[in-house]
């Protein structure tokens, strides 16, 4: 035996969990750090990367930051410093880490921009010996702003290394009958919380371009078929599917969310309950963009009751999703 042999660690497989990302801090620079990152992806921004790096730096990156600090700090975790979306991919990984773990399993979590990092990570994993690596991106619904720009940066922190472990991507989990149960589970234990009945469930996701769609993304019948999974499931109140968080003048998918919570009322809807199934764990766009700025909307044009049905977060049927998707891999 080579007494002269680099100790290597191997025999093991790890699980990774990928989220969006998210500021480190509600400060100006840390906000504009991560749009900066965020917004520089042109899987997210598919325009001449010219142009768009001079409309970036001299206009959005002066102004948004601002904008986005001011909605970060009403949502902010002020027991953890940190942002919810942070708080609970953390825990969806430790408790997912106590389903399955043990010394061959190794459970950890990254975000696509910002800390901690897929590169980060993924140097960490195969530091400690996993020769398999289980990546699970947090997007139910796959979309080439999503799930691929996850694997676009996980391939590329591959390629710096000389023993690559081997990998599994779990693309998507939309029609999983493990989610929309959770899901169905999340609207009846809101609907038998509160002491008004609704008139409408919205199911509001992430928008994307349409121009992305025409290109062949199928984000909008992922979306889609989410919904038509939790009617079938749930025929109690109607379920309707909407679009939030658009960016820029361009078209996107419709119908809008907030455009939507503003006409409802007018319609002779009064009692609302919103979910967003496309968000694993609740930040920005569901606790700010939903809970404040869509509450406060419905409500001033004549609403009467408005609700938000959490994220799945770190519930228990969460993990077990995750369990069931992460099983067959390891």
């Amino acid at each position: 035996m080579d007494n002269n042999h680099p100790k290597i660690n191997f025999g093991k497989t790890g699980v990774l969990l990928i989220n969006l990302g998210t500021p480190n801090s509600t400060s100006w620079w840390d906000i504009r750090k991560y749009l900066k990152e965020f917004l520089s992806d042109r899987r997210v921004i598919e325009v001449n990367p010219i142009i768009w790096q001079i409309i970036l730096n001299l206009f959005i990156l002066t102004f948004r930051p601002s904008k986005t600090a001011h909605a970060y700090k009403k949502i902010w975790r002020k027991d953890t410093n940190e942002s919810p979306l942070l708080y609970f991919t953390r825990s969806q990984a430790e408790k997912l880490k106590i389903k399955i773990g043990n010394d061959k399993i190794i459970v950890d979590f990254a975000m696509r921009y910002g800390k901690p990092s897929i590169k980060s990570k993924l140097n960490s994993l195969k530091h400690l010996g996993c020769e398999n690596i289980v990546i699970l991106p947090l997007y139910p619904q796959y979309a080439a702003a999503t799930t691929a720009t996850v694997c676009d940066e996980v391939y590329r922190t591959l390629m710096s290394m000389r023993w690559q472990p081997s990998l599994q991507v779990i693309p998507h989990y939309e029609s999983e009958p493990f989610y929309i149960s959770a899901l169905v589970k999340s609207i009846e234990k809101k609907v038998e919380s509160i002491n008004w009945k609704p008139d409408l469930i919205i199911s509001s996701y992430h928008g994307i371009p349409k121009k992305y769609f025409d290109k062949g993304d199928p984000y909008h019948c992922y979306c889609q078929k989410t919904t038509r999974l939790m009617k079938e499931k749930y025929k109690t109140i109607n379920i309707e599917t909407t679009f939030q968080s658009r960016f820029g003048p361009q078209e996107w998918l419709t119908p809008y969310t907030d455009k939507t919570l503003e006409n409802l009322p007018k319609k002779g809807v009064k009692n609302l309950l919103v979910i967003c199934p496309g968000f694993a764990s609740d930040c920005v766009e569901t606790l700010e963009e939903i809970n404040i700025q869509g509450r406060e909307s419905f409500l001033s044009q004549g609403g009467k009751n408005f609700d938000l049905i959490p994220c799945l977060n770190d519930d228990s049927d969460h993990i077990d999703l995750f369990e069931k998707l992460v099983t067959k891999y390891i």
